[in-house]
């Protein structure tokens, strides 16, 4: 009897053990997620390091001449990206980043000029949508004919493997949608920046400097954007391809379109209010 009581013992541990080892499984793999950092990008150091600072634990690394500040948001891992200005740069920074740290979210940031005459300095644009605003084809036109820069079309990269001159589905604008659970974060505090507005829109991206005011308002009501800056679409667009949510959240720093002088305290202005979209998303994690 003792010896049928013992059996039945030891068959009840090794039941209880497998379904504990099975019913962990689960919660290893939400940790092992939890850990999974989110990645804010800034170009410029006026651009990140006012959010670096707000880290605790950092340690500072380097890829290239990508530099990320890794540390933690109210216990949770935060990576800030210096990506270095431009398209090239940030698109290898964020394949870099993600390559290197497999992040559960990427938010690119910084300042931007502004395309809607509605907005003012120290405004905030929401990336609802970003846009490659470099990516364009010109007509035809022989020796001596001149250069039509408004009959310019947009040119999807994406839209095939084959060449983009030869497709028709190419001439078309690719728009990168902002992840909805990032952007509900954004919304949600929203209120708390008291600085300007802060506006859902679309962050055109590109190369190029604008300053010709008629070929910033053709771009505003051909592609509907808000701002441009020279980052956030390559981010989108590599984030995309890692299927990596991704929001883009530009302050107007200047807007030429009505007037609106540059005011480079608006980078550190939109990295506190970045900093509370954080810490939102990360309440809503938990």
């Amino acid at each position: 009897m003792k010896e049928k009581i013992a059996s039945f013992a030891a068959l009840s541990v090794l039941a209880l053990s497998v379904i504990t080892g099975c019913s962990s499984a689960p919660t290893e793999a939400k940790e092992k997620k939890e850990e999974q950092p989110i990645i804010i990008q800034g170009p410029m150091p006026i651009e990140a390091e006012k959010f670096a600072g707000k880290l605790e634990h950092v340690k500072e690394e380097t890829s290239g001449s990508f530099v990320f500040y890794k540390g933690t948001l109210d216990g949770y891992p935060v990576i800030v990206t210096k990506t270095g200005k431009g398209m090239e740069n940030t698109a290898a920074a964020t394949a870099v980043a993600i390559e290197k740290y497999n992040p559960i979210a990427i938010i690119n940031q910084g300042t931007s000029g502004g395309h809607d005459p509605e907005l003012n300095v120290f405004d905030i644009v929401l990336g609802e949508r970003t846009v490659n605003l470099g990516s364009l084809k010109t007509g035809n036109l022989a020796d001596e004919e001149g250069i039509e820069p408004t009959a310019w079309k947009p040119m999807d990269l994406m839209a095939s493997e084959g060449s983009a001159g030869e497709d028709p589905n190419a001439e078309k604008i690719r728009y990168f949608d902002g992840d909805e659970d990032l952007l509900a974060a954004a919304k949600a505090v929203k209120d708390m920046y008291k600085k300007g507005k802060v506006v859902e829109g679309t962050i055109g991206s590109a190369d190029v400097w604008n300053n010709e005011v008629d070929r910033i308002q053709w771009f505003h009501e051909k592609y509907g954007t808000s701002v441009e800056e020279m980052e956030g679409a390559s981010a989108a667009q590599i984030a995309g391809a890692y299927e990596v949510p991704f929001l883009g959240i530009r302050v107007l720093s200047n807007n030429k379109t009505n007037g609106g002088a540059y005011n480079p305290d608006t980078a550190a202005a939109n990295q506190e209010y970045v900093f509370e979209v954080v810490k939102e998303y990360i309440s809503e994690m938990k």
